[in-house]
């Protein structure tokens, strides 16, 4: 089955100030429906794939021909991640409960220090690419990847995300990604995020 854009779950202004509407229009309308697009085109090219799931994909990506492997790590990336992303983030913001705050507070000691250990992985991460928060064998840990790269593909499992590409920030924020870095945790959902770190802990 081919994959398809997930439908935003609040409308693109429900964001603001902190993320605009105007950038969610594009960055929701055309750049996740680009890597819908480029993976379907580049799946129909592999019948054999049929029916595996972005997740199922991205975890093997050795099982994938070579001939389509790059255009499926990264369209498959990219939709696998935006797909997380607008999931992760409402308009009602706050502070984080139950299982991913204890998680959060025994493993960096507080949030403070959790956020400025991903926000430094998101300003450092060179280029276009990602900061996240994922669960692995040792617990919770702080990376970045590259360009549509996704911690699944390292066996560790996403809790929590943020895009650095520039089109995720550039037209409200321009060259301050550091700045965009700080006003997202506004909109980050935080009952969403706890889903995802409990159903992590069960694989």
């Amino acid at each position: 089955m081919a994959f398809e854009l997930p439908a935003l779950t609040y409308a693109y202004e429900a964001l603001e100030p902190h993320v605009d509407a105007q950038t969610m229009h594009i960055h929701h309308d055309k750049h996740h429906q680009a890597y819908v697009d480029n993976s379907n085109a580049a799946l129909a090219k592999a019948p054999e794939l049929a029916g595996k799931t972005a997740e199922e994909l991205l975890k093997d990506l050795s099982s994938v021909p070579e001939a389509i492997r790059t255009a499926v790590r990264n369209n498959v990336g990219g939709h696998y991640n935006h797909s997380i992303f607008w999931s992760i983030m409402g308009p009602n913001g706050g502070q984080p409960t139950g299982a991913i705050a204890e998680a959060i507070k025994s493993t960096f000691g507080d949030q403070a220090q959790f956020q400025e250990k991903f926000n430094d992985a998101g300003l450092k991460q060179f280029g276009s690419g990602w900061a996240w928060l994922a669960l692995g064998a040792g617990g919770l840990q702080v990376l970045s990847t590259a360009n549509q790269d996704s911690p699944i593909s390292q066996g560790l499992q996403p809790i929590l995300m943020n895009d650095v590409w520039e089109h995720a920030y550039y037209l409200k924020y321009q060259n301050r990604r550091a700045e965009y870095l700080k006003s997202w945790w506004s909109v980050v959902n935080w009952a969403e995020v706890n889903k995802r770190y409990e159903l992590a802990l069960k694989k």
